[in-house]
């Protein structure tokens, strides 16, 4: 069996605010070896139940967070920031299921370190469904006809995950307090608690269904404010929605989707508050 793990860094065990995910901050060392280790949790119960080959994505930020000397050597690394399709780079239809490890749940929403991309997404939307990173991601595996075995990460990334895949498998490894302050397992807890849940999901497997994404699906991302949408309206097959900060646009498939909203945050990044 083949396994793809998009490894994330918010709902990393016992990270509970930005000082451990921003690399100019001082936690944020603290944090890559946490988050490394949650990794190897996951990877290390995979080839224990039967993977003969396991690629993990870096998907946080600029994507070189995962240590690699410390990673389980029998793991192939997906690391460094440009990357066509981001958090689910290398996917394809060659894998038996993906794992979502360091999820958070989607912006506006309850829960540690909320957020869709960057601070300026308000919510996005294919079709009439909003959804987050989580849910984005999982429609581009479920494009390749690829299951989401399981997502772990803080228990609202879990509870969304629930919501939006039938029969998923979740693993909580810390409780959102606040934003920004969380009740969370001692990391060796933490840890084996993937793995028995990574273990659970392979078990598991037959009984979820790729998350199919809707054929020509409409992407609407909702910014924080007009310059923003502005900024991300002005790529070709982009409009703004009339008195909204709303920005829609027509892909011919989910994977044009996917890219669409990777330049549309990258325009709106650069708009300015005053």
């Amino acid at each position: 069996m083949k396994f793809y793990l998009s490894m994330d860094m918010e709902g990393v065990t016992a990270l509970p605010d930005y000082t451990y995910v921003d690399s100019a901050e001082h936690n944020y060392e603290r944090g890559r070896r946490l988050m490394t280790k949650d990794a190897n949790a996951v990877i290390s119960s995979a080839f224990d139940h039967g993977a003969q080959e396991f690629v993990v994505n870096d998907s946080h930020s600029k994507m070189n967070n995962l240590i690699a000397e410390d990673l389980h050597e029998d793991a192939q690394l997906i690391t460094g920031g440009v990357k066509a399709f981001s958090m689910v780079e290398g996917l394809d239809a060659s894998y038996d299921g993906a794992f979502f490890a360091g999820y958070h749940a989607r912006a506006g929403q309850k829960g540690v370190m909320s957020h869709a991309m960057i601070f300026g997404v308000r919510s996005m939307w294919i079709n009439e469904t909003e959804i987050g990173e989580l849910g984005l991601n999982a429609y581009v595996a479920g494009h390749f006809g690829v299951p989401v075995l399981m997502v772990a990460g803080d228990d609202c990334a879990c509870r969304e995950a629930e919501a939006l895949i039938p029969n998923v498998v979740t693993a909580a490894v810390k409780e959102s307090i606040t934003r920004s302050a969380v009740k969370t397992l001692h990391p060796k807890k933490a840890q084996d608690l993937l793995a028995r849940q990574t273990a659970a999901a392979i078990e598991n497997r037959r009984n979820v269904e790729p998350l199919v994404p809707p054929e020509k699906p409409l992407l609407r991302i909702e910014f924080t404010n007009y310059g923003e949408a502005e900024l991300a309206a002005m790529m070709p097959g982009c409009e703004i929605e009339d008195g909204t900060t709303i920005v829609r646009f027509q892909a011919k498939d989910i994977l044009e989707a996917y890219r669409a909203m990777l330049v549309m945050v990258e325009l709106a990044m650069q708009a300015k508050f005053c």
